[in-house]
């Protein structure tokens, strides 16, 4: 049999270049503008073009560099891209906490992290009682303790010593960050400034001896739960790792002693590629800043991660959909190399998890890691020319952010001229706005609402409104936590109070004439009434306005919402007002070129795909007497 001729695969086929491209597009546009239509503006001050070749690679760094190998940007490991799943325990009785981390280590749990109590004064006796059963060099190891830190790490090294552990074995770390509770409660928690360094400096020293297990966390997490860009998450928790740095080489210590015991503690948004990206800039960027110290290797340049699902974009109506961001969430964060990983329960935010959900939560990283095999290769998504770009872009950005913190003074000199509090507020402000607006989507929520679910329980304010933890004595401005659903959900949540006292408000479409025309405007005011927990009926279509006047009488509709087409409604929607107005709110959906004219006949609530949301729907409450 003769031997097959290698040949390259679709050689028959002419490449096809950019311009080809471009031009197929703009002829698919119709005349539409190309960047207006197709390229995105991120919140991060950057472009994203609709599609990327071989040749945008040309100008691109590091596409040289090698998983393990300075500059890290393609991941800290060689061979590998293992991550540790990580679930916290809140400590308030020890044998319990103890007996659930022993329970959730035979789920597939291979990392703990106890949120300890501030004002409890742990003993060596309370921590061995926490500690009883865990083999402390068989799972990574982490306590949320604050101030307590270094009382912590000595006694974990005693207990180590008397396990008989090499203390070099033990993985994890504790949160000591006095940086992010000055950032979140407006000064420093134990003492002056210079009380507070000499106390991080003492703490790593005393978690000399534990080669893997951190003494200083940059909780990056908390300007993401503020609403910030990706871009400044990075920004301000690089200069924060910097004034670490800086702060600890001055008290003497080596930037070999300081820079690895540093981890980082990044939030994982929605915005999937990007934070794949985000992840990736991260490395690099800190290896590039910790190099500059002159380390005698370049390990010491590696930065750890570790992260956990965002706060930001949970909600507590249809608390169900959290699972699916909490998915992407965590497989973006492992496709960008975390060190480790928590998932939160997708009713946390309710305050209401249980077993089940926790198992949940687990799971979902452990299928991505025994099922899905993403630990198995190292940077999954090196090369790709779309998280390519995305990471220059996204390491540029923050990198003049970054320069700019350090021309202000450094982190704790920027955070008391607020320009750290004001960036971040400034970028909330306008997420809140494509919030209300549509721009950014928060499913099941200001889009695609539930229209069966309804709260039948008060739900405290305090879930409600953006968390503002500054202490007495506040020397700076604090960034406040939020969620984005937060006033929608207080919009919906006033209906659903009103409805357990009165009736609930009845949203009646008046879908008449144009077929394809009525049921798409119907569609879209019911999904847009239903936002505010307001009953919705839709209805086939009515033949004659007649028939369409009496069903709402006879339902009793407190708003009726006409959907027809731009040409139909200069007569329906006159005759619609004319019957119905004294007794419901008419509405008319869409933007018609007859608008005008119908607001000189009396006719003035339209809504369409500009319109403020949330503003909207506030006036319907107030008009309905809500």
């Amino acid at each position: 049999m003769a031997e097959k001729e290698n040949t390259k695969l679709f050689s028959e086929f002419a490449p096809t270049t950019t311009q080809e491209w471009m031009d197929k597009i703009t002829t698919d546009l119709k005349g539409a503008d190309f960047n207006r239509k197709l390229v995105w503006r991120t919140n991060e001050g950057f472009d994203v073009q609709p599609f990327y070749r071989l040749e945008n690679m040309v100008d691109l760094k590091n596409l040289d560099a090698y998983p393990g190998d300075f500059p890290y940007v393609r991941g800290n490991k060689k061979d590998n891209n293992n991550w540790f799943i990580r679930q916290d325990i809140v400590v308030k009785d020890i044998k319990e906490a103890n007996e659930k981390a022993l329970d959730v280590m035979q789920k597939g749990v291979d990392s703990l992290g106890f949120i300890l109590d501030e004002k409890v004064d742990y003993t060596k006796s309370d921590i061995q009682a926490l500690l009883n059963g865990i083999v402390l060099d068989c799972v990574e190891i982490n306590f949320v303790c604050g101030c307590k830190a270094g009382k912590i790490i000595s006694l974990v090294k005693e207990l180590a010593s008397e396990q008989g552990v090499d203390a070099a074995n033990i993985y994890g770390g504790v949160d000591l960050d006095p940086l992010g509770y000055i950032t979140l409660k407006g000064k420093f928690c134990c003492g002056t400034e210079e009380q507070v360094f000499d106390t991080v400096k003492d703490t790593v020293v005393s978690a000399q001896g534990m080669k893997s297990f951190k003494a200083i966390e940059v909780s990056g997490k908390n300007f993401n739960n503020a609403g910030s860009s990706i871009v400044e998450e990075l920004g301000f928790s690089l200069a924060a790792g910097v004034e670490y740095l800086t702060q600890l080489t001055e008290r003497g210590l080596s930037i070999d002693e300081v820079a690895p015991k540093i981890r980082f503690a990044f939030g994982t948004g929605s915005k999937y590629f990007m934070e794949v990206a985000k992840l990736r800039a991260a490395r690099y960027l800190w290896s590039k800043i910790v190099k500059a110290y002159e380390p005698k290797s370049d390990c010491v340049c590696k930065m750890n991660i570790h992260a956990e699902t965002s706060e930001w974009n949970k909600t507590i109506y249809d608390a169900e959909v959290n699972m699916l961001r909490t998915q992407t969430e965590a497989m973006s964060a492992v496709l960008g190399g975390v060190d480790s990983f928590t998932v939160k329960p997708y009713n946390e935010v309710k305050g209401e998890t249980n077993a089940i959900t926790e198992r949940i939560a687990r799971n979902q990283q452990i299928l991505l890691k025994e099922e899905a095999h993403l630990g198995k290769v190292a940077d999954p998504t090196g090369g790709s020319y779309y998280v390519e770009e995305l990471t220059q872009s996204i390491s540029e950005a923050a990198w003049n952010l970054f320069l700019e913190v350090q021309g202000k003074g450094g982190y704790v000199a920027a955070l008391k001229e607020g320009f750290v509090q004001s960036t971040v507020v400034a970028t909330a402000e306008a997420r809140n706005k494509a919030i209300a607006t549509r721009k950014e989507n928060l499913l099941g929520t200001n889009i695609f609402p539930n229209f069966t679910e309804k709260m039948e329980k008060h739900i405290c304010s305090c879930k409600l409104e953006a968390k503002d933890m500054k202490v007495e004595g506040a020397e700076v401005e604090t960034l406040k936590l939020y969620r984005g659903a937060q006033p929608f959900e207080a919009l919906r949540l006033k209906t659903d109070e009103f409805a357990m006292k009165n009736e609930r408000p009845l949203v009646q479409m008046f879908p008449i004439g144009n077929l394809n025309m009525r049921k798409a405007r119907a569609q879209f005011a019911c999904n847009f009434f239903a936002c505010a927990g307001f009953a919705v009926e839709d209805h086939n279509g009515f033949k004659t306005v007649e028939e369409g006047v009496k069903v709402c009488k006879d339902k009793n509709a407190k708003i009726v919402v006409v959907c027809s087409s731009d040409d139909e409604y200069a007569t329906i929607a006159p005759e619609v007002f004319e019957a119905l107005s004294k007794d419901a709110v008419v509405v008319v959906a869409g933007a018609p070129a007859c608008a005008e004219d119908l607001k000189a006949k009396g006719i003035t609530n339209f809504v369409h795909v500009k319109t403020n949301v949330l503003e909207e729907l506030r006036r319907y409450q107030t008009e309905l007497g809500i």
